[in-house]
């Protein structure tokens, strides 16, 4: 974009060719131009034009060539090796649904290299054109007639040379929160943990009142129904504060663990000081509920008690579902430990997650020298720059998938479901569909495996006796 300085030169040649150019339009001119304090960098999708804020980009390149990764989303065209860092190349065409035109293999994309967090990924798009330059003030909020995009991508539209752009969110897209959604979070949690404090007042007050009535009735009766409601309310506080901290939903599943943390939590924070104030409260209160190994590579002695408490299987195919993969630490342990247990047939794991980002770079990823050494290496091979990976049967044996396990799920029938921790961290109608979904694609001989401290009710399934993981059977 020109410069201030360029325009005004422009007009001061006009001068020496036109009788005359007023002071006044000297000055619109430079208004206009002062106005500019917003930048984007302009490209087109399915022949709609789109923009980028221009410092959430860092280079404007044409490649082709990328290398093809396995398992991966249908959007993730590969990864591209840009002076030696190996970054994720996402198709926007593919994630929006648009139609792509066919080129040949020699053909380089326009491609957009975006820094979202600490990431950096490539954007491949139809055209780019140009960077153009705005009044911030002027940009609309959005709305779903502006692009054939869900709105929650949409940073907001603006009309410039008139031409009308959609301005995406790219942080929105890869899954990261602004910050300002993180101060509304914030905010948030703290008017909720004021109305708490005030209920618990309100409570403590009426319990007071409950306690003036009951002194007609026996002490011991008195202090038994008077602690047993405070155990109730107790509970009831905790699993509000559980649900809007860490998003814990306290039901049938893990009622049994919850009581039994109580009376734990109590002995350590006393009887007066049992409530959840903040996150870090929260997360001490949870930290003995999750299954061993969570979001690490397992121990030999774990993996060992995973595969020993699978039933023998002589299919051909094994079919796994692992809902809440994460990062992939447990597809990974999965499919090595299953390759050992059933050596003749083909594996097959399914790894949902709703994090982007985690399953867009669970495939790339790389064993720890200290899990390259131990049961995994038989399982891993090492690259060219010195890492170690896995090797290419484990890689081709797993399929990463964006999904919510709460919508509809078209898998084959499932051998084992594998599900640590998941349920607990739904709300309770969705608890319920995915109990159904795994009662109605696992087969007769196949075993659903939860969370340590989870509990399931299926028609037809029993509980096996172990110490390390819950384990369902018909």
């Amino acid at each position: 974009m020109a410069t201030i300085q360029e325009k005004l030169s422009v007009l001061a040649n006009t001068m020496d060719n036109a009788e005359t150019v007023s002071q006044e339009q000297l000055d619109k001119e430079k208004k206009n131009v002062s106005l500019v304090d917003y930048k984007m960098v302009t490209f087109s999708l399915a022949g709609k034009d789109y923009g980028i804020d221009i410092m959430k980009v860092k280079e404007i390149v044409k490649a082709g060539h990328f290398t093809y990764v396995p398992n991966t989303l249908p959007f993730v065209r590969g990864v591209y090796n840009l002076r030696g860092d190996i970054i994720p190349i996402i198709d926007l065409r593919l994630f929006f649904n648009s139609d792509i035109p066919v080129h040949d293999d020699d053909y380089l994309e326009n491609m957009l290299f975006v820094s979202v967090g600490e990431q950096t990924f490539g954007v491949v798009v139809d055209k780019i054109d140009k960077v153009v330059g705005i009044q911030k003030s002027s940009i609309q909020p959005p709305h779903p007639l502006f692009g054939d995009i869900n709105i929650k991508y949409i940073y907001g539209v603006v009309e410039s040379e008139n031409c009308l752009y959609v301005l995406l969110d790219i942080d929105r897209i890869f899954g990261v929160r602004s910050p300002e959604e993180e101060r509304q979070l914030a905010e948030t949690a703290k008017k909720q943990m004021h109305q708490r404090q005030e209920e618990a007042v309100q409570l403590q007050a009426q319990q007071a009142e409950a306690k003036a009535k009951a002194d007609a009735v026996s002490a011991a009766e008195a202090k038994a129904k008077a602690d047993a409601a405070k155990k109730i309310e107790d509970i009831n506080f905790i699993s509000e504060s559980l649900k809007n901290f860490k998003k814990f939903n306290v039901s049938d599943v893990n009622k049994a663990w919850i009581e039994s943390r109580y009376a734990e939590w109590v002995k350590e924070r006393g009887e007066n000081n049992t409530q959840l104030q903040n996150e870090s409260d929260a997360e001490k209160f949870l930290q003995p509920f999750y299954s061993q190994y969570n979001s690490q590579w397992w121990s030999e002695d774990y993996a060992n008690a995973v595969m020993d408490s699978l039933p023998e299987n002589s299919a051909k195919n094994i079919v796994v579902w692992n809902p809440g993969c994460g990062k992939g630490y447990e597809s990974y342990s999965l499919a090595c430990l299953l390759q050992k247990k059933y050596p003749n047939a083909k594996i097959k794991i399914y790894g949902h997650d709703v994090d982007l980002l985690s399953v867009s770079n669970a495939p790339l990823m790389n064993l720890s020298d200290e899990a390259s050494r131990d049961w995994y290496q038989p399982y891993t091979q090492k690259t060219v720059s010195g890492d170690y990976t896995f090797t290419k049967d484990v890689k081709d044996s797993i399929m990463f998938e964006y999904h919510d396990c709460v919508n509809a799920n078209n898998l084959p029938p499932i051998d084992i479901v594998f599900s640590r921790d998941l349920l607990s961290f739904l709300p309770d109608a969705s608890q319920s569909t995915v109990l159904n979904e795994f009662g109605e694609k696992i087969k007769g001989n196949g075993v659903i495996i939860v969370g340590k401290n989870e509990s399931i009710a299926l028609d037809g399934w029993t509980k096996k006796d172990n110490d390390n993981l819950s384990i369902y059977t018909k």
